[in-house]
C-alpha cells in the first residue's frame, strides 16, 4: 500500500514514501511549478536533528540544549540525575522572594520547544507553566534544575529502529489532587510503536479532584 505524507511549515517542506518513483515525480512536480531546492535526505528541521541510518532513524535538539544552556549560563554547571526532585510540591504563594517574570517565561517557554524529543522534560516543564504570571526563585531554581539535567542527558533523543514487527503499547496515569493551589490532579499519558514514542502528553485536569 502506498503512503505518501507530506509536512509543510511555513516555507519548509518535507515528504516521504514508500516508493522511489513516486518520490522522484513528486520532487519534479513541485520544483517545476515552484521556486524551490532538493536537500536531499532531511538532517536538520526547525531545530531538531535528524539522523537517517540504514537500522533506524533518530531524533534530537542537542544544539538547541546547548544554546539553551548558555544562554541562561547554565554550561560549566554540575548534572543532576534527575529533571526534578522526587515528591517536591510547588506552589504559586511559597513566601519567598517573586523574580522577573520574563526571564523565566523564556526559560519555561524554550524547556516546552525541547519537549518535542524530550518526552522526559514534559511533566516538570508543564508543572513550571503554571507559576508563569508570578514566578518565585523556587520556581526558578527548578527551572534551573531541568537545565542542569539537560547537561547530563545532553544527547538523549528518540531513536526508531527497523523492525519487522512492531508493538503498540501505551500508559496513562495521573496523580491525586497533585496541585497543592487547586487541588487538581495531572494526568499523562505516552504511546511508542516499535522502539520510540510518537505521542506524548501531561497536562493538569480541568475538574478538582
Amino acid at each position: 500500500m502506498l503512503k505518501f505524507i507530506v509536512s509543510l511549515y511555513v516555507d519548509d517542506l518535507i515528504f516521504t514514501e514508500n516508493n522511489l518513483v513516486m518520490i522522484e515525480k513528486f520532487k519534479k512536480d513541485m520544483m517545476a511549478n515552484f521556486e524551490m531546492s532538493d536537500l536531499g535526505l532531511k538532517h536538520y528541521f526547525l531545530v531538531m536533528e535528524v539522523s537517517q541510518e540504514e537500522d533506524g532513524i533518530s531524533c534530537l535538539q542537542k544544539k538547541y540544549a546547548e544554546d539553551l544552556l548558555e544562554k541562561f549560563n547554565m554550561l560549566g554547571c554540575k548534572s543532576v540525575a534527575t529533571p526534578l526532585v522526587p515528591n517536591e510540591k510547588l506552589r504559586k504563594e511559597d513566601g519567598v522572594k517573586k523574580l522577573d517574570a520574563s526571564t523565566y517565561r523564556s526559560l519555561v517557554g524554550s524547556l516546552f520547544y525541547l519537549c518535542n524529543t524530550r518526552p522526559d522534560i514534559l511533566f516538570v516543564t508543564s508543572l513550571l507553566s503554571g507559576f508563569m504570571q508570578s514566578p518565585s526563585q523556587v520556581h526558578f531554581g527548578t527551572a534551573k534544575r531541568v537545565l542542569r539535567y539537560l547537561l547530563g542527558t545532553i544527547s538523549f533523543g528518540i531513536s526508531y529502529e527497523k523492525r519487522l514487527e512492531s508493538k503498540l503499547v501505551g500508559f496513562t496515569d495521573s496523580d491525586w489532587a497533585g496541585s497543592i493551589d487547586d487541588k487538581r490532579s495531572t494526568s499523562g499519558h505516552c504511546f511508542g510503536l516499535g522502539s520510540g514514542m510518537f505521542s506524548w502528553s501531561s497536562k493538569k485536569q480541568g475538574n478538582v479532584a
